[in-house]
């Protein structure tokens, strides 16, 4: 059915986010079918679409769509600014395969939290890479269908009423489904003209056909149009354009620019044109518009040194990822290119993070750093090892800066080496450590690039001061690249050995100084970093405040490392806290990571199911004791050995714990030193003490002291896993007291209530008017007020009614003693362990 693609767009579009794909032939009705959608979606619209001839200026489409100049170098930023500015309204970009790269880049991001509806030509030219990654981003993707033989013989119809049946007939016989051969035939038929033959492209000769009726200038006009790629002033296109206005084929917006009603059709008319025509126009429409297109207009008219010297005086007046872009064209064409050229070209694709293309650029220069080489083919030499390096190939690196002297400039010689360096660290650590003590002797004051590749192999062996020297070289005031690298870098060997407070305090400076550089993807790598670290070592300020801003963060359009983050830490803190569901929803679909990995494998292991616990990337550090210690949990919970040896590189505590499990004894010690690192894992070494020790008065001690940190801190699960282990010992407790000296508040009690009558967060969000974040905080909130293992036993024992008080929260009665319990006579296995 015709209507297919309509309904399902329609349908998916007014559930939430998604990104829905519509794709067909020229003059199948892509356009037509998109402004239908877009009109039953409720809503705000911001349309904007792809430019032929634009479509290597970063964010053109989306800063038509949103009416803003947008980022064009940082994909995350960029899609992050657009939702901003969309939130819940409809994105829609026509032309797809006209758009620049980062905004197709943008659109998976797009996805995640906005409505977003597309058409995209078929067939196209996008790298076979972006368009598989936008078909598994995309909810929909769907086929715009041919009409059927009623809809196609009606459209003839209504195009030429006085053709009779058989005519009609034939003309969509021809015209295959299409509605715009449909139009075109149909119109040529009426025009008493024969049709072409069946091996002709029927749509392209209908449209030749018609489009010889134009005066002459109407045709240039139109061409001109098909040329230019994007809408253009009547004055541009000439005298003709008074008749494509009167002729139907151009629209004008409210600005008085001329836009084609088809751009296949305009994109015809260009291609009638025999080849000296079509580059006496380029030539023509090269001295009309600004130096960025006349680049790309010289270069079709085959006056490559003109669009040389037009793109780079684009280029001197363009920054970011558009400076990069325009300087990448330039040495692509076929004229000589200067070095210097190709050096600042480089530089400016490894700022916007195009190390591959940078290493082509400089690869292509042919210049080798041997023998007499000039000085600027050492700076191309080492250059080109710095972008092979960036772009993940450390062999092609060291080969690239193999030949530049020790006689070079100081500055071309400590490139080289920190080069050298960094290859060596990454494909013979061991060997990395005797070279950095030779370049460091070798560059006594080394500059900063050096000075940081020296610090990363000295932080990777952990020689003495290794912080210290890292901490320098993340210096903000410094370069930006080398100080937000070596950041990163001592934000993550502080979280492996398990200095997770400095490691959060560390990626908050460094989040702060990339927020002031506007720096997004940068910042929210660290700001991720520092809410995973805090909420693993137990934040002081308590775990609201990090699941809330990490709960943020997911919100937001994130590189994968930030997501895997800040996903991490806050389905931690929901497992721990009771929220197991929302844990599992949260880590469905996050990226891979260690420490996602680590906490998907742990929300298993506290659910009371270890045995779904997956097996992925156990990291290094920190990270690859947790997952070994989770695995040894999940074994002794199902009953089997687990004879894994112990990881190498591990932090004192995880190497004592792993210990303790393998001799049986020692998690008294372990848990004593978690203390200051990590209060849950403190926890479950007490619990696994008092799982283990046979002594039972040490044991008992263990687990008590499991309980009343897990219950100050409200780690609810855990706090279930040491009474459980208590009434081993005999030991029963009455927790249906309330656990804190205050009580229910009265949005507490509000959302209990609506908790009580069935309702999901979702939904009790909406009707009070907060988001869900909030909805779990006041949940966790209840739970630890009220000593309730679930959402669902907090609603009961808030509402339970009573004789002396009737329906009065337990929590907000007098005289209830906090931590009161009581021995029982009961022996029944009621869990306590929150699931």
């Amino acid at each position: 059915m015709a209507d297919e693609p309509y309904l399902a767009a329609s349908s998916t579009l007014r559930h939430g986010p998604a990104l829905v794909v519509l794709t067909g032939p020229p003059g199948c009705g892509r356009s037509t079918l998109l402004q239908r959608i877009a009109a039953a979606v409720p809503g705000p619209v911001h349309a904007g679409g792809g430019l032929a001839m634009l479509a290597g200026v970063p964010a053109l489409a989306l800063s038509r769509a949103v009416r803003a100049r947008l980022p064009g170098d940082d994909v995350h930023l960029l899609a992050e600014a657009v939702r901003s500015r969309v939130r819940g309204g409809l994105l829609v970009l026509d032309d797809v395969q006209h758009c620049d790269p980062a905004t197709v880049a943008a659109l998976p991001h797009l996805a995640r939290t906005c409505r977003v509806l597309v058409a995209l030509r078929t067939p196209h030219r996008i790298p076979d890479e972006t368009h598989q990654a936008l078909r598994e981003a995309a909810t929909a993707w769907l086929s715009v269908p041919a009409l059927t033989g009623d809809e196609a013989l009606a459209l003839a119809r209504r195009t030429a009423a006085r053709l009779d049946d058989p005519a009609l007939t034939a003309v969509v016989a021809r015209a295959g489904g299409n509605p715009l051969a449909i139009i075109a035939l149909a119109r040529q038929a009426a025009a008493g003209k024969a049709p072409a033959g069946q091996d002709v492209d029927q749509l392209a000769y209908a449209i030749a056909t018609a489009l010889a009726d134009l005066p002459r200038p109407a045709r240039t006009a139109l061409a001109a149009l098909g040329l230019l790629g994007r809408p253009a002033p009547a004055g541009l296109l000439g005298p003709g354009a008074a008749d494509l206005q009167a002729a139907g084929l151009v629209d004008a917006d409210p600005g008085g620019a001329l836009s084609p009603v088809s751009a296949y059709v305009a994109e015809t008319a260009a291609g009638l044109l025999d080849p000296g025509a079509r580059a006496e126009m380029h030539q023509r429409l090269a001295q009309l518009t600004p130096p960025a297109e006349a680049a790309r207009h010289l270069a079709a008219a085959g006056d490559d040194a003109g669009a040389y010297r037009q793109a780079l005086l684009a280029a001197d007046q363009a920054g970011g990822g558009e400076r990069a872009a325009l300087l990448l064209f330039a040495c692509g064409l076929n004229t000589p290119v200067d070095l210097r050229v190709r050096l600042a070209a480089a530089d400016a694709l490894l700022v916007a993070g195009r190390a591959r293309d940078a290493a082509a650029v400089l690869a292509a220069a042919g210049a080798r750093p041997t023998g007499a080489a000039a000085p600027l083919a050492l700076e191309v030499a080492v250059l080109h090892g710095e972008a092979l390096l960036q772009a993940g190939d450390p062999d092609a690196a060291v080969r690239a800066v193999r030949g530049v002297p020790d006689a070079a400039a100081a500055a071309v010689v400590a490139a080289r080496d920190r080069v050298l360096l960094l290859s060596a660290l990454d494909t013979a650590p061991m060997s990395a450590l005797d070279l950095a003590d030779k370049v460091a002797a070798r560059h006594p004051q080394p500059l900063p690039g050096v000075a940081a590749a020296i610090a990363a192999v000295r932080a990777a062996h952990r020689v003495p001061g290794w912080d210290t020297d890292l901490a320098a070289a993340a210096d903000p005031a410094g370069d930006p690249l080398i100080s937000r690298w070596s950041a990163w870098l001592l934000v993550e060997h502080l979280a492996a050995d398990g200095r997770l407070a400095e490691s959060a305090a560390a990626a908050r400076r460094a989040a702060d100084a990339a927020g002031q550089a506007l720096a997004y993807g940068w910042q929210t790598r660290f700001l991720a970093a520092a809410d995973w670290a805090l909420a693993l070592h137990g934040p002081s300020a308590g775990t609201d405040t990090v699941v809330r801003q990490a709960a943020n963060l997911t919100d937001l359009a994130l590189p994968e490392q930030a997501r895997a983050y800040a996903t991490a830490a806050t389905a931690l803190i929901e497992a721990d806290t009771g929220l197991l569901a929302a844990a599992r929803a949260r880590l469905k679909d996050v990226p891979r990571h260690p420490a996602a990995d680590w906490v998907a494998r742990e929300a298993a292991w506290l659910d009371g199911q270890p045995e779904r616990g997956e097996t992925g990337d156990a990291g290094d550090g920190l990270l690859a004791g947790l997952h070994a210690i989770t695995a040894r949990w999940a074994a002794h919970d199902l009953g089997v050995r687990d004879n894994a040896p112990i990881p190498t590189g591990l932090p004192g505590p995880a190497r004592r714990t792993l210990t303790a499990w393998a001799v049986g004894n020692g998690f008294g010690a372990a848990a004593d030193s978690w203390e200051p690192v990590a209060l849950r894992e403190q926890i479950r070494c007490l619990i696994a003490a008092g799982l283990t020790d046979p002594g039972r008065d040490r044991a008992v001690a263990a687990l008590q002291r499991a309980e009343e940190l897990a219950d100050a801190a409200g780690l609810t699960v855990l706090a279930g896993r040491a009474r459980r282990g208590l009434r081993g010992h005999g030991i029963h407790r009455d927790v249906r007291g309330r656990r804190s000296q205050g009580g229910l508040t009265q949005r507490e009690q509000d959302v209990l209530r609506l908790v009580a009558a069935g309702e999901p967060t979702r939904r009790i969000a909406g009707q009070l008017g907060i988001s869900t974040e909030t909805v779990d905080t006041h949940i966790r909130a209840s739970m630890r007020k009220l000593g309730a293992r679930t959402r669902t036993e907090a609603a009961a024992l808030a509402f339970a009614n009573r004789p002396d008080t009737g329906d009065t929260p337990v929590a907000a009665r007098p005289g209830v003693s906090d931590n009161s319990f009581a021995t029982r006579s009961d022996t029944s296995d009621n869990s306590e362990d929150g699931r």
